[in-house]
């Protein structure tokens, strides 16, 4: 198994409802931040990328065909560099929007986890912080013009060395006629996935939260 979807486009640009799409088009399984898997040691993996080291995608996207959101958008030369026949998915939304997301979402729970005793949850967060938060925003996500910039920058440069023909530029309200027709497949009779909201990551928090809590108090 190969991977023949790389997804470009950082966290919060629609990347689950992507992941969920392309799964239902027949590229599965897609890796996902929420795929990350701390038993196998994927995050030193991603560590290992982020300091310029070599690592083995064969080995860390075994059983996968597509590839979205953090950390592996990061990493999307390296991927194409290994899977010169792959197509680029660049996910993107209003700067604005995107950064009013992250900062309500993903940013928040990084900061929670990195604060709580269990071990996982701040081996997880470690890896987060240094391929993302402070390794790609340089630690400034409070800093909404810097962080805008690094967004517009990382999305214009996939525009900019990715062949035509191999990226599609992509919102998620677009919907299944884009991404079926650049994936050269038949567009599903259902609608497009839409999850994963702030709404919907806020809640997922908030019940994640309170099982450890009873967990604890158990």
């Amino acid at each position: 198994m190969t991977i023949k979807v790389i997804g470009a486009g950082f966290g919060r640009n629609g990347t689950l409802s992507l992941k969920q799409a392309l799964e239902r088009l027949g590229f599965e399984k897609c890796y996902h931040m929420l795929e990350l898997s701390l038993e196998k040691d994927e995050d030193l993996a991603w560590l290992a990328l982020a300091r310029g080291e070599p690592v083995d995608f064969d080995k860390l996207f075994e059983g996968y065909q597509a590839s979205v959101d953090w950390p592996s958008c990061n990493f999307w030369r390296e991927q194409l560099a290994w899977y010169p026949d792959a197509k680029v998915i660049l996910s993107e939304r209003d700067p604005e929007q995107w950064y009013q997301s992250i900062m309500n979402t993903i940013y928040q729970s990084s900061v929670a986890m990195r604060g709580m005793d269990d071990p996982m949850m701040q081996r997880r967060s470690r890896m987060v912080f240094e391929v993302v938060w402070d390794g790609l925003f340089g630690g400034r996500m409070d800093d909404k013009d810097h962080v805008i910039d690094v967004y517009l920058r990382h999305n214009q440069q996939v525009k900019d060395e990715v062949p035509p023909e191999k990226l599609l530029v992509f919102e998620s309200s677009q919907g299944w006629d884009p991404l079926c027709a650049f994936l050269d497949v038949p567009v599903p009779d259902e609608p497009y996935p839409r999850v994963n909201t702030t709404e919907d990551f806020q809640a997922m928090v908030r019940a994640r939260m309170s099982e450890m809590t009873d967990s604890a108090d158990g």
